[in-house]
């Protein structure tokens, strides 16, 4: 039997810290005279009570968490965050429905972006930094949850990033915590560093507070409904572009050029694989556009600059309708935002490490029928794949390619057009935000689908940011048993 304590213990810790980040949009609600101050300061009260009882009920003398919890505990905790994070949408001057504020709240906490509000310019600032914060919390989860918890789940080859420090998921949780640590004091410097960065380059505080907590996040909740075209400047794309690289990098490497490895950033095969596919997906879409004659170089290279890191890196943030950029466009940014950044940051989608092992496995046995006696081995980072990873690699590509195809077609059931629904459960399933079309393309939103769809669409959220396993694998009744 599985001992439930320490999954709602840990869940009750989360509650506390979200209970107290509601306080924050009370106190801005407040200072303006927005009576949702006090959506927030019940809210808080309630999910600081439900936190709290969670926390102390559940004390136990267990060391560590078993597999079994710790696939639990990932799985529960992004959903119960949601669950509370919802009520102030559905309680505010918004009176979101439930499906539409559990939608938000997924979105946000998953660092997806999609978003079914509209009239962000008019909005109540308290509102529009609770979406941020969200967002912000989801980002440093993920963070953590892809250092310390994932690789040790053996997660679509996760295991390829376990710290050399921890032998067993049991006995080094007290590290893993350690660790987390000090990842969260690191998030919170890049924060403020971008925050900062960002009012100087024009924005008001409260919005460079707002999208400083999203860009890093790589989540790409905006306080306009133009997103980040809103500002029209030049200085605020390319500083939100730097920081959405930033974000997409494998945090652990900024740690160890903190320690004094400088050069540990640019060895990893990872970054340079993500930072030579962004300079040749901008470069060539700048010139496409340069050469029809739609903007001048300049214009092209600051727009596809912006857009196709806000893409790959799942951020989701937008500074013009890309998909009226031609017949290129609209299908290479709906192939692109399935790439992701790094494992170890803040990024989604299926990852690149996942695209570099898939093709040296390929290669290899490639090789390998051409010349069956010759010794081929597969290598990422310079060091041998092992045939277990090659397959859970393979084996989440698969899943991932199947999760698209059924949820797409249930999707459409709901009576969605297929474009509409395709591009959909691929932006929720890779965290993107917005998908490609009229409807939920970078200049709507997904307000207008019906509930089914919506909810749909949350579960590949949900799936997707957890790495599709860590949620399939309960619902294998092996699972289940001792």
């Amino acid at each position: 039997m599985i001992d439930f304590r320490p999954i709602l213990q840990i869940n009750g810790l989360f509650l506390l810290i979200l209970g107290v980040g509601m306080l924050f949009p009370a106190l801005v609600d407040a200072a303006v005279g927005n009576p949702d101050w006090q959506v927030f300061a019940v809210t808080s009260g309630l999910v600081l009570f439900l936190g709290s009882l969670l926390f102390l009920s559940n004390s136990t003398k267990q060391k560590g968490l078993s597999i079994q919890q710790a696939f639990l505990l990932t799985v529960v905790t992004w959903i119960i965050l949601p669950a509370c994070g919802a009520l102030p949408f559905i309680y505010s001057e918004l009176s979101l429905s439930f499906t539409d504020a559990f939608f938000e709240a997924m979105s946000g906490i998953t660092t997806t972006g999609s978003t079914v509000i509209t009239g962000l310019d008019g909005a109540p600032p308290g509102l529009l930094l609770w979406r941020s914060i969200l967002q912000w919390f989801g980002g440093v989860g993920i963070v953590v949850m892809g250092v310390a918890i994932l690789p040790y789940l053996q997660v679509g080859g996760m295991q390829l990033f376990k710290v050399e420090a921890f032998d067993t998921m049991g006995s080094e949780i007290p590290r893993a915590t350690q660790l987390s640590m000090v990842l969260s004091i690191l998030y919170i410097a890049i924060t403020l560093f971008c925050g900062i960065s960002l009012w100087l380059a024009g924005m008001t505080p409260f919005e460079a507070v707002c999208h400083a907590f999203t860009t890093v996040a790589t989540g790409g909740f905006s306080t306009s409904d133009g997103s980040v075209g809103y500002f029209d400047s030049m200085l605020i794309d390319y500083l939100i572009s730097f920081f959405m690289v930033v974000g997409s990098l494998p945090f652990l490497l900024y740690l160890q050029m903190i320690r004094g490895e400088t050069g540990i950033l640019f060895q990893d095969s990872q970054v340079r694989m993500l930072l030579a596919l962004f300079a040749v997906l901008i470069i060539s879409l700048s010139l496409w556009l340069w050469l029809d004659g739609r903007y001048d170089m300049a214009q092209a290279l600051r727009y596809t600059t912006f857009n196709v890191i806000s893409v790959i890196t799942g951020t989701g943030f937008s500074t013009t309708d890309y998909t009226l950029w031609g017949p290129v466009a609209t299908p290479l940014f709906f192939f692109i935002m399935f790439i992701g950044g790094c494992t170890g940051s803040t990024s989604c989608g299926i990852k690149v490490f996942r695209f570099q092992v898939f093709f040296a496995s390929t290669v290899t046995s490639l090789k390998r029928m051409l010349r069956p006696n010759g010794i081929y081995i597969p290598k990422f980072n310079g060091k041998p794949i092992s045939s277990e990873v090659a397959g859970s690699v393979a084996s989440y590509l698969f899943i991932f390619i199947v999760s698209f195809v059924v949820l797409t077609f249930g999707v459409t059931l709901t009576g969605v057009n297929f474009t509409t629904a395709a591009s959909g459960v691929g932006t929720a399933l890779a965290n993107v935000g917005p998908g490609v079309g009229a409807l939920i393309g970078p200049a709507g939103n997904f307000q207008n689908l019906p509930d089914v769809a919506k909810w749909f669409l949350t579960f590949a959220m949900l799936i997707g940011r957890l790495e599709l396993f860590a949620v399939m694998v309960l619902f294998m009744p092996q699972f289940w048993r001792n």
